[in-house]
């Protein structure tokens, strides 16, 4: 496959992860799908929106770059048949980067929001009772938190999904990251970084 055409089906995929993970973020402002009457009884790491910025504003701009190097025209740079496809390849590599750090900073938060637990009223005070990640395993611990309802099954879901969602925004990068430095030096294929201007080797 081309590069620029493996560039575009990367940025077809990223794009519904982005779109999925801002709403997953959306999602955590409602523990239990209830709506809350203070802000303060949602978990801190919601706030921190990792799914909303990281995994997806941020994913946006990559995305739309990888989208667009396909149909990116690859003649007539300085003279250079070649340079024009082999600088928007290079470039995509920036993006990339600029995905990974996004998408590894919601992957970071859903991971703390996972081992910190939800923040939840246990029938004194509102507080993490789950510090140490024991409640991962520990499934009759969850009847602690007395509100919102089901709670830590939602927060745990959700951020789940961040986790996995983000971890394959990651994964997608960093193989455009390899794609676009074979792409800088080499070029597309059957375009003028491997060929010649008429499309001859």
């Amino acid at each position: 496959m081309c590069t620029g055409g493996c560039a575009k089906c990367l940025g077809i995929t990223l794009i519904p992860l982005a779109v999925l993970c801002t709403l997953v973020n959306i999602l955590l402002f409602f523990p239990g799908g209830q709506v809350v009457d203070n802000n303060q009884h949602i978990t801190d790491e919601v706030w921190y929106f990792g799914g909303i910025l990281g995994s997806g504003v941020l994913m946006i701009f990559p995305a739309l770059v990888f989208l667009g190097l396909k149909n990116n025209d690859c003649c007539g740079c300085c003279g250079n048949a070649s340079c024009g496809k082999r600088f928007a390849m290079f470039s995509s590599i920036i993006f990339a980067a600029v995905g990974v750090l996004g998408a590894g900073y919601c992957f970071a938060v859903s991971a703390v929001a996972l081992h910190k637990g939800p923040k939840c009223y246990t029938g004194t005070e509102w507080t993490y009772p789950f510090q140490d990640g024991n409640y991962l395993t520990n499934h009759t611990s969850w009847s602690v938190c007395k509100s919102p309802e089901n709670v830590v099954t939602w927060n745990l879901t959700l951020f789940s999904l961040l986790l996995i969602m983000s971890g394959v925004q990651v994964l997608l990068c960093a193989i455009q990251v390899v794609n676009g430095l074979i792409g800088t030096i080499c070029g597309d294929c059957k375009c003028c970084g491997c060929c010649g201007g008429d499309g001859t080797v």
